[in-house]
């Protein structure tokens, strides 16, 4: 009880933004700028999307017919534009647009202008493979600059990219392709990880396998380990596709309601959800949500230490930094090797002033002790950013004082792959209150509500819903059109249901409390526990299984799975790394399960579902609640 008042405490205290930092904030007036978005919008997105450049000007900002919403209407414009030649044009040719840097330390910088060309010469290289406008192309590699080349040169010539997290193992790469009808998957020959290389290419050959649509892989070999006689029609070498091209490419011009890229995410049941985001609502929110959020100035250096197979790095290292022509940190590699330190040695090298990354790798750095941190020069630090999952107060307060040495100011963002855009956050303008994310951002109009749709009051969890569109809002799951309508007829009334749980308190602030349905969050990534279970089953022996998320320290949830072997097969500890080896190759090592246990059956309900909550209550020693629907 002492702990649970404790965390209360922490929780209600506030901490005000530095002197510094609200005089140089961008937001000076939080409240009205929020009461203009949500009283005027049509006014309010005008003036934002005006400071971008158009072909053509949209006739009108928002067409709504429930449940489908379309944005700045015949606008004509191209993403590429606005992130690269937007800026060489204005001067900033020589600016650096990113730093790449590895676990060992090696750096490559590239300038606006360079970016620029390598775009353009890779855009040209896709036109010449016969990619063009509305192709999908799957995007397998290594978080490099050349990664962001690659989505970068598909948005140029209007072709739908399609990343996929190099974590992912064959299983889940091959769905993904073939949901997609990829054209031509770009890969790499490895990706560095601890100090080793884990090999990509070898992934994406078995992933095509059967698949005729494919038309071709392109291979960045990064240290020219192929033999010359590997590349023919099929197979083609990135690096000569691009030293064979033209650095000139007009981008094509866009539509602001075609689709810029489709992004795999888990659902609830079945196969994952391809989430299709359009070129300008989510452009002109990327934009906004980075320069308002992160504070971005003319000398900004900006570090997301995520991976451009999710959302965060789609919106958050590539197109709202560029948008802003920030000089952002990107780096291939884990937070704790060769040391512990690594991360504060490149913020203190490169003088970083906006850290964003996730609670699970702020979790796993405090297991270190306050000692590493101490040893860097942490003092170019304005803004340390949270993302991925809720940051316990614990974690906040620990990041706050030995990371930002309470002089940065925490930015806890909540939002969602299908959501494009920052949603709830704290601004660097007003007070943060540790595991409350804050208040919600421009033109979002959340609210708290019970499963009928009714609002709660203050301080009671609830449904996390969205009450109007947005610009960056998900336009449909690829192929799907019924999975999408599912988020808005969740929850009564019309909204977006975002499958959270959360409250409000008195002072607006809201506190994400997680998920409501059946997702895991491990480390910051949503995994459905159907995908898990049915990578489980894909084992000879098991017949059924069922899995749980259980809290966890470092990742926030840990996999617990429940399974139900076929008879003749005996219970071993042999088996149990079998199965971990079967979800390792289907989904790959961030879906293993923690923990295997075998059972005798799994409580379902009269339906045949299997009822998880259960199973989590029994395991976490909570009252089962309602099992009235159950079987047995």
């Amino acid at each position: 009880m002492e702990n649970i008042e404790k965390v209360h405490l922490v929780v209600e205290e506030k901490f005000y933004p530095p002197k510094e930092m609200l005089e140089e904030c961008i937001v000076k007036d939080y409240e009205s700028m929020y009461k203009k978005s949500i009283e005027n919008p049509d006014e309010f997105w005008s003036e934002i999307a005006s400071e971008l450049y158009w072909f053509k000007k949209w006739d009108k900002i928002l067409e709504w017919n429930f449940p489908y919403g379309k944005w700045f209407i015949n606008g004509k414009t191209n993403i590429t534009y606005n992130c690269l030649d937007r800026h060489v044009k204005n001067g900033k040719r020589n600016k650096v647009a990113y730093i790449y840097v590895d676990e060992e330390g090696n750096e490559k910088k590239y300038t606006y202008g360079e970016l620029l060309e390598i775009v353009n010469k890779l855009a040209n290289g896709l036109k010449s493979l016969g990619v063009s406008k509305g192709d999908r192309v799957s995007i397998y590699m290594p978080n490099t600059v050349e990664a962001i080349a690659s989505m970068l040169a598909c948005a140029r010539i209007g072709a739908i990219h399609s990343v996929v997290f190099a974590g992912f193992s064959e299983g889940a790469l091959k769905l993904r392709i073939d949901d997609a009808k990829a054209k031509v998957v770009i890969t790499a020959t490895y990706t560095k990880r601890r100090g080793k290389k884990i090999p990509l290419l070898p992934v994406v050959k078995d992933a095509v396998k059967g698949l005729d649509f494919v038309k071709n892989i392109v291979v960045w070999d990064r240290d020219s380990d192929l033999d010359e006689g590997e590349f023919d029609s099929f197979l083609v070498d990135f690096k000569k596709l691009i030293d064979n091209s033209s650095s000139e490419c007009q981008p094509e011009i866009m539509d602001s309601e075609d689709p810029l890229f489709i992004l795999y995410t888990s659902g609830t049941t079945g196969k994952p959800k391809g989430v299709l985001h359009t070129t300008g609502g989510y452009m002109v929110n990327t934009y906004l949500t980075t320069k308002t959020v992160f504070n971005i100035k003319e000398d900004t250096i900006y570090w997301c230490t995520a991976d451009i197979g999710w959302i965060t790095g789609h919106s958050y290292i590539v197109y709202g930094p560029l948008a802003n022509a920030t000089t952002s940190v990107i780096m291939e590699g884990v937070p704790v090797y060769p040391h512990p330190g690594i991360w504060w040695e490149y913020v203190q090298k490169y003088r970083v002033n906006v850290f964003y990354t996730a609670p699970t790798a702020i979790r796993m750095l405090m297991r270190f002790g306050e000692e590493i941190p101490a040893r860097y020069d942490l003092s170019s630090l304005k803004i340390l950013g949270s993302v991925g999952e809720p940051i316990n107060p614990e974690a906040w307060l620990w990041y706050y004082k030995n990371i930002g040495r309470e002089k940065a100011v925490v930015v806890d963002t909540w939002w969602q792959t299908e959501t494009g855009a920052h949603m709830i956050t704290t601004l660097p303008c007003y007070p943060a209150k540790p595991g409350k994310a804050g208040k919600p951002l421009f033109g979002v109009e959340p609210a708290i509500v019970d499963k009928e749709g009714k609002p709660l009051p203050p301080n009671t969890v609830g449904h996390l819903v969205i009450k109007r569109p947005w610009p960056s809002m998900l336009r449909t799951c690829w192929g799907e059109p019924e999975r999408y309508e599912k988020y808005w007829k969740e929850i009564p009334g019309n909204v977006y249901s975002a499958g959270d749980l959360a409250s409000i308190d008195e002072d607006g602030y809201i506190m994400i409390l997680g998920r409501s349905d059946d997702v895991l969050s491990v480390a910051g990534h949503r995994i459905g526990n159907a995908e898990v279970e049915s990578a489980i089953v894909e084992h000879p022996a098991v017949a059924e299984a069922a899995v749980i998320g259980k809290p966890n320290e470092i990742k926030g949830e840990s996999i617990k799975a429940f399974v139900i072997l076929k008879a003749g097969f005996i219970p071993s500890d042999k088996l149990i790394e079998e199965i971990k080896e079967t979800v390792r190759e289907v989904l790959g090592a961030i879906a293993v399960p923690d923990e295997i246990e075998f059972v005798d059956k799994l409580p379902k309900t009269r339906s045949g579902k299997i009822m998880r909550r259960v199973l989590r209550a029994k395991e976490l020693g909570q009252e089962l609640g309602d099992i009235s629907t159950l079987e047995d």
